[in-house]
């Protein structure tokens, strides 16, 4: 079968895409084999083929944002059925979805939202996944309370998908932060309830609306950068739960006296030590999508690249690598 993978060209010096054939294996006892009609790519796209080298030139099949059709079950397969359309993040420990056919484990897949095509499908499974088990599983908010959430990096990929997870499955009241009137106009149409710059001084802005400070805060972007920001607005007992990798040591004593707490998060630990709750993503994927079937949240999708190919991969990691991307890029299949 056909798959782009990413390369290190020893001659050349650099990584590209490039066409391969792939042999297909054969399913385990709780796979499933798709057949891709839609991917994303993420930021864990572009450090993966940025880590290939002269010792380690891969190819490295990249790509865990995929909806597409299943056509094989592995022999103990029970949660879902052939010919099911489905969507799902995947394992970063396999080969990615950028091929024509995908074997995947079934406890991380859930069936496809019906009311969206392949390609709105396949901007949500990654931020999903990750908003989700940020705001539920690591902050453990109750739907029920009535909070103040900040969200540092509103129009991103995660940002755009948790804004409304937060106002259509909780009471929170959300913040979120956006520089460009393009950020700020998508995260407003997402539902956030206030907006601040980025750029500046978080606490300031804050009082400036009669807020207080944050009662939980999800770290989307630079957690480095906007740490002592972060660390400023939190509220006693609150917690800050990050995506992004530091550079440097953080002072957690900045958040001490308040006894508020850091946490991480990576929805790839799941799938990663194959731990016993990974159906959780399963779980949660379908109950995001049934909140989705009824048009209370949207897909991400903001650009559309065309279908499968090395050039418009390159184009979209290019892009993304830029830093300005609103809501999440897809492409369409592999032909």
């Amino acid at each position: 079968m056909n798959s782009i993978a990413a390369i290190f060209d020893k001659d050349e010096n650099k990584t590209s895409f490039q066409k391969i054939q792939s042999q297909e294996e054969k399913p385990g006892d709780h796979d499933v084999r798709v057949e891709v009609k839609a991917i994303s790519v993420n930021p864990v796209d572009y450090k993966i083929k940025s880590s290939l080298s002269f010792q380690n030139p891969g190819p490295r099949v990249l790509g865990w944002d995929v909806s597409g059709t299943i056509v094989e079950l592995g022999s103990k397969v029970r949660s879902l059925t052939l010919g099911m359309d489905v969507y799902y993040a995947g394992a970063i420990q396999r080969p990615g979805g950028n091929t024509q056919f995908h074997l995947v484990d079934e406890f991380l897949v859930s069936e496809k939202p019906k009311s969206l095509s392949y390609k709105e499908a396949a901007a949500l499974p990654l931020t999903t996944i990750t908003a989700f088990e940020a705001i539920f599983h690591k902050l453990k908010l109750d739907k029920n309370s009535v909070k103040n959430i900040l969200i540092v990096g509103g129009a991103g990929g995660v940002g755009s998908i948790a804004i409304q997870i937060l106002k259509q499955m909780t009471k929170s009241k959300v913040i979120a932060t956006a520089g460009r009137k393009e950020s700020r106009d998508w995260v407003r149409s997402l539902g956030a309830d206030f907006i601040i710059d980025y750029k500046e001084d978080f606490s300031t802005q804050l009082k400036e609306k009669d807020i207080e400070g944050a009662h939980e805060i999800l770290c989307f972007n630079d957690t480095d950068m906007h740490y002592p920001n972060m660390a400023k607005v939190i509220l006693p007992f609150g917690n800050i739960c990050s995506i992004v990798e530091t550079k440097q040591p953080l002072d957690l004593n900045l958040l001490k006296q308040k006894s508020a707490g850091f946490l991480n998060e990576f929805m790839f630990t799941r799938s990663l030590f194959q731990t016993e709750d990974r159906i959780e993503q399963q779980k949660l994927l379908t109950e995001v999508g049934s909140w989705i079937d009824k048009g209370k949240i949207k897909s991400t999708q903001t650009i559309d690249f065309g279908d499968m190919t090395e050039e418009n991969l390159e184009s979209a990691h290019r892009l993304l690598l830029e830093g300005n991307v609103i809501g999440k890029i897809v492409l369409g299949k592999l032909k």
